[in-house]
């Protein structure tokens, strides 16, 4: 047996477009024998930025990299069956589907454990089942907005915006894998399934108040939510004389250092400077410091410099920088694989060390890829797949429309 942390695990991913299947690839990640379950036309995300038709564009590939494709009409009588079958014989099934119409699919947790009381549920949504909007559809750009995230990117002046990036959805996806790996640990200690609910509002509200709530932790609040270190205006990358540096001193030896530096150690002294505490009420003076003074040398300078004084600091990279970046080529962290319908593809091998060399990452599934493979292995005998298939109720990579 591999020695793969979830190795043994069986998924069935029935989520789609970025939450629930970045949760599911890194269970996949980990070891877990992850089955995506899609519709006929397949997940939508498979067209975004697709070139080459065959429904594996880039966001699908890193989303869904090492798991094996059913496609499947679930609104069929057959396919229900099916989905029987394949649950009996799995430890955890994802997905994202709305109440109503999980309800409707048969995919809630009174219908699962019915057919296996040893199942974890994971069903991801956009807000808790007890709150008023528990039905109500969300997005990632929804939940920035509702969760505070919009509002604190303009703390430090202009108007609410979001993230250059779809970070609710990243966040509750690795939010929903660490779940899974608690429910099923639960489930070692007494046998029993386990219904998880992931609300990406409630998540993110959590995630937010970590660092942001301030002096609303005390009931009556006691002073204003927010952190003024990342609310500066003057926390950016700092320009240099030929560049831009990333530079983070949070340690009194890091600002000592840097005091030493820049030829003005008295200032560690200075009643606004000498501990966290002042420092963090005097954030925009000594940021503005900063940057007045990163100005003056170039960025090799400054990074020789910081190097000396074990300052944390480093480059600013572009997204195309990432593939050269000498860190990342040291540490093999992309890997050329050949991706069914593309050719060969750059993608990242998993972050996480488990003490054991990292697997290679594997390639995403092509549309119905495995349709026939998972049914037999769920006992489905030959001429009952191609009774599905004949019906229009199953497809396979042959005979399923590639989304448009």
């Amino acid at each position: 047996m591999s020695g793969e942390p979830l190795a043994g695990v069986r998924v069935l991913d029935l989520s789609t477009v970025f939450m629930g299947p970045y949760a599911a690839q890194v269970l996949a990640e980990w070891g877990a024998d992850v089955v995506k379950v899609e519709s006929l036309r397949g997940d939508q995300v498979r067209g975004v930025g697709d070139t080459s038709g065959a429904g594996a564009g880039p966001i699908f590939v890193n989303a869904n990299r090492g798991k094996r494709s059913l496609a499947v009409d679930l609104k069929s009588d057959d396919a229900r069956e099916v989905l029987h079958a394949l649950v009996r014989e799995t430890d955890v099934l994802l997905h994202n589907i709305r109440p109503p119409a999980a309800a409707r699919l048969g995919l809630t947790w009174d219908d699962l454990r019915e057919v296996n009381p040893a199942l974890v549920l994971c069903a991801f949504r956009g807000y808790g089942r007890n709150g008023p909007h528990a039905d109500r559809p969300a997005y990632d750009d929804v939940i920035q907005a509702a969760s505070g995230i919009a509002d604190a990117q303009a703390a430090a002046g202009g108007e609410p915006e979001y993230w250059r990036s779809a970070a609710s959805d990243k966040v509750m996806g690795l939010y929903g894998a660490a779940a899974t790996c608690a429910a099923l640990r639960a489930r070692e200690i007494d046998g029993a399934g386990r219904s998880v609910e992931i609300p990406m509002l409630e998540g993110m509200a959590s995630f937010m108040l970590l660092d942001r709530q301030g002096g609303w932790l005390t009931d009556p609040p006691s002073g204003p939510t927010g952190y003024p270190r990342t609310d500066s205006a003057h926390r950016r990358p700092y320009a240099t004389e030929d560049g831009h540096l990333a530079v983070m001193m949070y340690a009194d030896k890091h600002w000592i250092a840097f005091f030493d530096l820049i030829g003005r150690p008295e200032l560690a002294e200075d009643p606004r400077f000498h501990d966290i505490g002042a420092r963090t009420t005097h954030i925009d003076e000594l940021y503005a410091l900063l940057a007045e003074e990163m100005v003056h040398r170039t960025s090799a300078e400054w990074s020789a410099a910081f190097e000396r004084a074990d300052i944390p600091h480093g480059p600013v990279n572009s997204i195309e920088d990432l593939f050269a970046d000498p860190q990342l080529v040291a540490t093999g962290f992309f890997q050329t694989v050949d991706q069914p319908g593309v050719g060969p593809v750059r993608l990242a091998r998993r972050p996480i060390d488990f003490g054991t060399p990292p697997p290679p990452p594997r390639p995403a599934p092509l549309l119905g890829q495995h349709s026939r493979e998972v049914l037999a292995e769920a006992g489905i005998a030959d001429e009952d797949v191609q009774r599905l298939i004949d019906a229009g109720a199953l497809g396979t990579t042959d005979e399923i429309t590639r989304p448009g």
